[in-house]
């Protein structure tokens, strides 16, 4: 399972809120909740996100292997 919690740390980090991702850099109230979630994004979607925050993949987005 992929998970975003990354995403969130390094956001604070980097000063940039949830409200700016969507004024300023167009991204959609559902992309946001989809991260939030932890659900599928694309990789045009990771792609952007790194170039606002100016990171890494590894920095928003960490694999968790199942343990079934």
């Amino acid at each position: 399972m992929i998970v975003y919690t990354k995403l969130w740390e390094t956001m604070k980090k980097k000063n940039v809120s949830q409200y700016q991702l969507i004024k300023k850099y167009g991204f959609s109230t559902g992309q946001l909740d989809r991260l939030r979630k932890n659900g599928n994004i694309n990789s045009y979607t990771m792609d952007t996100l790194c170039k606002i925050l100016d990171c890494k993949i590894e920095d928003i987005a960490e694999y968790i292997p199942d343990t079934n």
